[in-house]
């Protein structure tokens, strides 16, 4: 006897059960057949695929087995109430559902029920299929699209920067021009040192203010990489100075150690600036909710590069994130792209350095480590002719 035959219940198959039940055995949708009691009378080769159990295992047990539990208490009120009233509640709709492995994961199907009326009794039928990968894909569709809208937004944001730069730098240099006359006449018609002194700490912070927007203008202007020589301390500074703008925590410490007898390095400034404070912004951001609330930045060259440590001192990177950190898309940090740090990598490499992490942990926190290359070309052009004199 057949295993088909044994399946339809021992009887001899006829040609018409026998083609039936091999059409159900090479279906690719899981096929459950139950009776009006919920009990398993057919369960096909996809459905053991599907949920782990054999078809021995589960013929003749309630269909409940294979929900998961908040399915399985209010399944027998939903049959009883159809029998008795005839309202269909899922019975010839298609719908989404989840569904329980044997080894207890849930996962998603797309469900349709039928109903036969059989010399045995009303018999319902089953179409399940399996919609992981598919719902999958939607939600990396939708992550994508996502991605896509906030780097829409901040490329706009970008041009508006530029823009808003350009126009306050307008009527500052107007109250610079105004402070700077005030300052003149003042101190011609005037003995009041204080208030010489006041106005020309005015034109001072108006002078400070026209800076911190023209880095801010270079920052996000779109241009060709340009690569010159660069004082990293005043770089580093200035990159302190634009991330601590609006940046409130209750309490940060900073410490730094950039030596400023360091030598100068041919990098593009605004790739590097991005960098830098990049890693600063998430190093604050680290630091937020800690007890104590500090971050470092130093500078040494050691052998033929330039080492910037940022530290902080908040919990570190767990040790499960650091392989996808430099990543991409990793979404590591809460409302941000997770581009920072790829980015910031490439940036790196792309001048022949590299960005890496020292993890660390509990109240040491983590380090980033910028490599810059130093260009001894021109040293060794010095040396040489040190030499030859």
């Amino acid at each position: 006897m057949s295993e088909n035959a044994e399946r339809a219940g021992g009887a001899p198959p006829t040609v018409s059960e026998a083609q039936l039940l091999s059409v159900l055995d090479t279906a690719v949708d899981g096929i459950v057949v139950m009776d009006d009691r919920g009990r398993i009378i057919l369960y096909n080769k996809a459905c053991e695929t599907l949920f782990g159990y054999t078809a021995d295992e589960v013929r003749g047990k309630n269909v409940k087995v294979l929900m998961p539990a908040d399915y399985a208490r209010a399944h027998d009120g939903y049959v009883s109430n159809y029998l008795s009233t005839g309202e269909k509640k899922i019975i010839g709709i298609g719908r989404e559902v989840r569904a329980r492995h044997r080894d207890g994961t849930e996962f998603p199907i797309e469900l349709s029920v039928g109903e036969a009326k059989t010399p045995d009794g009303r018999q319902f039928i089953g179409i399940m299929r399996d919609i992981r990968s598919r719902k999958q894909v939607e939600r990396r569709v939708a992550e994508l699209q996502s991605q896509l809208v906030s780097a829409t937004r901040i490329s706009a944001l970008d041009e508006m920067g530029a823009a808003i730069a350009h126009e306050l730098n307008q009527p500052l240099t107007a109250i610079m021009l105004y402070l700077q006359a005030a300052k003149r006449k003042v101190a011609a018609e005037s003995n009041d040192g204080k208030l010489v002194e006041i106005v020309d700490k005015g034109v001072r912070e108006a002078e400070r203010a026209s800076q911190i927007i023209q880095r801010m203008r270079r920052f996000v202007e779109k241009r060709e990489p340009e690569r010159r020589q660069v004082f990293v301390p005043r770089l580093i500074e200035e990159s302190l100075e634009l991330v601590q703008l609006g940046t409130a925590v209750d309490g940060l410490s900073v410490e730094i150690d950039v030596p400023e007898e360091l030598p100068e390095i041919s990098i593009d400034p605004v790739q590097i600036q991005q960098v830098l404070i990049n890693l600063l912004r998430n190093a604050v951001q680290a630091v937020r909710e800690a007890s104590i609330r500090r971050i470092g930045v130093s500078a040494a060259a050691q052998d033929h590069d330039i080492v910037i440590r940022i530290t902080d001192s908040g919990g570190g990177v767990p040790a499960e994130v650091v392989p996808t950190l430099f990543k991409a898309f990793s979404g590591q940090r809460k409302g941000g792209l997770g581009l920072g740090l790829a980015i910031s990598r490439s940036i790196a490499q792309n001048h022949g350095g590299d960005l890496s992490v020292e993890p660390k942990g509990s109240e040491l926190g983590a380090a980033f480590v910028l490599r810059l290359p130093i260009d001894t070309t021109e040293q060794s052009s010095q040396d040489e002719e040190g030499t030859s004199s």
